[in-house]
C-alpha cells in the first residue's frame, strides 16, 4: 500500500504535500463559513457563487494550464503558484483580522484562487510522474489522494476550533505558513525536467488540440469525465451541505467543522482501499457513483446531527472511491507525453462544473430547506452511474447469461461476459469474464504495465487478474476493436 514512499523524492513531496493540505483544508472551511454567517445573512445562494469564482477558471484556462504542465518545468511552476497562493491567503487573512473585508474581497479572493489553481492543479497531479517509475506511479497517485483526505480529517476541525477561539482571519495567516513546507518539498526534490520534451515538435495551437483530440478518440476517457462532471457539479458541494445543515439542526463552526472531519473519515478509508488494489478499472468508478447516489439519499433522510454525521462516513467513503479511480485510470492510461494536457481537462470539467451546479445547490437549499440540496446530491449519483452503465452495455456489449443447471444439481447462476469472449458448452471456469474484469481492449499505454508480483497498486489497468494485459494493437489502432476470442493474460 505504502511502497512508492520508499522513493526518497516521492516521500519528501508527500510530508510537504501533507502539511500544507491541512492548511488549505483549514482556509477552505474557515472561507465557507465566513460567507455564509460573517459576510451574509446565511446566504447559501453567495457560497455558490464564491465556489463558483474559485473553480470557474479550471474550465476556461484548460487550454493554457494543460500545455504548460507538459511543455515547461514542472517543478518551477509549481514554486510559482504555491507562491502565489501563499500570498492570496496572507492578504485576505490580514483584511479579515483588521475587519476590512467585505463579501466582494471574498469573491475577488475565490477567483485569484481559481486562476492560479487552474494552472497549479495539472502540474501539481503530473508532477507525481516525475518523482517515481512508471510500476509505481498508480500507487503514488492513490497515496495523493489518501494524503489529501488525512488532511481533510484534520483541518475542518483545527479549523472550526480556531474559529470559535480566535476569529476566521487568522486561519487564512496559518495556511499562508503552511506553504512553506511545501516549498520547502521543492527545494529538496532533484528531478530532471521531462514536460519540454514530452511537447516538443508542433505549434502551441496544435498541441493543444492534440489533447482534445486524443481524449476524443478515448471513448472510456469521455465517458469517465461525463460522470465527474455530473457528480462535480450537482453532487460534491459538500460546503453548501455541511454549513446548511449545520445551520439547520442550530449547531456553530466547531460542529461545521466537525462534519467535514467525518466526511473526511470515509474519504480516507475510500483512497486507502483503492491504493491496496491491484488496478483502477471503470467498474469502480460505476458502483462507486452509484453508491454515491445512494448514500445521499441516506444523509437526506436523517432525523438528527449525529446520524447526519455518521452518514457522511458512507458519502466521502464513495466520492473518493470513485475520484481515486476515476484519477488513477486517466492518469495511468494517458501517454505520457499527453498526460498533463489529459489531467488539465479531466479536473476543468470535475472542478469547472462547479460554476454551473453550485449556484443551483444553494438556490434550492435556499429555497426549499438543506436536505433538498442533498436529495440533488443523490439525484446526481443516480444519472452518472446510469452514464456509465449504459456505456459498459452499449459500448462494451454486454451479455447476460442464465444458467439454469440439471435439475438437483446446482444452483441458477447469472453471469456475465462482453461481445468478443466466447460462451458455450465449455467450462465456465476457463472462459468466464465478469464485470471485475480490466477492460483489456482500452489499453492505451503499455509502459505502465507493472509486474504481477508487484505490490498492490491503484493504476488504471495495469494488471490483470493474474498477470498484465498486453497493448492489442498499434498506436494508431481503433481502441474500442478486439479481436474475438483475444484471451492474452486472462485466466
Amino acid at each position: 500500500m505504502f511502497r512508492s514512499l520508499g522513493v526518497r523524492n516521492y516521500r519528501i513531496w508527500f510530508i510537504g504535500a501533507l502539511v500544507s493540505n491541512v492548511g488549505a483544508w483549514m482556509q477552505a472551511t474557515a472561507q465557507n463559513w465566513v460567507v455564509l454567517t460573517e459576510l451574509s445573512d446565511n446566504d447559501a445562494v453567495a457560497v455558490g457563487v464564491t465556489m463558483a469564482l474559485q473553480f470557474g477558471p479550471q474550465l476556461l484556462l484548460v487550454p493554457l494550464s494543460g500545455a504548460v504542465a507538459d511543455r515547461f518545468d514542472r517543478r518551477r511552476v509549481l514554486f510559482v503558484t504555491q507562491s502565489l497562493l501563499m500570498l492570496l491567503a496572507l492578504g485576505l487573512g490580514l483584511m479579515l483580522v483588521f475587519g476590512h473585508a467585505e463579501l466582494w474581497h471574498l469573491y475577488a479572493f475565490a477567483l485569484g484562487l481559481g486562476i492560479v489553481n487552474a494552472f497549479d492543479t495539472p502540474a501539481r497531479q503530473a508532477f507525481v510522474s516525475d518523482l517515481v517509475s512508471a510500476d509505481q506511479l498508480s500507487n503514488a497517485v492513490a497515496l495523493n489522494s489518501a494524503s489529501f483526505n488525512s488532511a481533510r480529517l484534520l483541518g475542518p476541525a483545527v479549523a472550526g476550533l480556531l474559529i470559535a477561539a480566535i476569529g476566521s482571519g487568522w486561519v487564512f495567516v496559518i495556511n499562508s505558513v503552511s506553504f512553506i513546507a511545501m516549498l520547502l518539498a521543492l527545494a529538496l526534490i532533484r528531478v530532471r525536467h521531462r514536460g519540454a520534451v514530452a511537447v516538443s515538435g508542433g505549434s502551441q495551437a496544435s498541441q493543444l488540440v492534440a489533447g482534445f483530440r486524443y481524449v476524443r478518440r478515448r471513448h472510456d476517457l469521455v465517458v469517465i469525465m461525463i460522470m465527474v462532471f455530473v457528480i462535480g457539479a450537482f453532487g460534491m458541494n459538500f460546503p453548501i451541505y455541511s454549513s446548511t445543515m449545520a445551520v439547520e439542526f442550530g449547531r456553530g463552526a466547531g460542529e461545521y467543522g466537525v462534519l467535514s472531519s467525518i466526511l473526511a473519515i470515509g474519504s480516507l478509508a475510500g483512497a486507502l482501499m483503492v491504493a491496496r488494489r491491484p488496478a483502477a478499472r471503470f467498474r469502480a468508478v460505476v458502483t462507486a457513483a452509484g453508491g454515491f447516489g445512494v448514500s445521499g439519499t441516506i444523509a437526506a433522510l436523517m432525523p438528527t446531527f449525529w446520524t447526519f454525521a455518521i452518514s457522511l462516513v458512507l458519502l466521502g467513503y464513495c466520492t473518493s472511491t470513485l475520484l481515486s479511480t476515476a484519477n488513477g485510470f486517466v492518469q495511468t492510461t494517458s501517454e505520457p507525453g499527453m498526460r498533463g494536457r489529459v489531467l488539465s481537462i479531466y479536473f476543468a470539467i470535475l472542478m469547472g462544473g462547479t460554476p454551473v451546479g453550485a449556484p443551483v445547490v444553494g438556490a434550492v437549499a435556499d429555497a426549499l430547506g438543506a436536505r433538498w440540496s442533498l436529495w440533488t446530491a443523490a439525484l446526481a449519483g443516480v444519472v452518472a452511474f446510469g452514464v456509465g452503465l449504459g456505456w459498459l452495455i452499449v459500448g462494451r456489449r454486454l451479455r447476460v447469461h442464465v444458467h439454469l443447471g440439471a435439475a438437483g444439481h446446482r444452483r441458477p447462476r447469472l453471469t456475465v461476459t462482453h461481445a468478443g469472449r466466447r460462451h458455450d458448452d465449455e467450462d465456465p471456469a476457463e472462459q468466464l469474464e465478469t464485470l471485475t474484469a480490466p477492460l483489456s481492449v482500452l489499453r492505451r499505454n503499455p509502459v505502465i504495465l507493472s509486474e504481477p508480483s508487484s505490490a498492490p497498486q491503484s493504476g488504471a489497468l495495469s494488471e490483470g487478474l493474474t498477470g498484465p494485459i498486453g497493448s492489442i494493437g498499434a498506436p494508431g489502432d481503433d481502441p474500442e476493436r478486439e479481436e474475438p476470442g483475444d484471451r492474452r493474460g486472462m485466466p
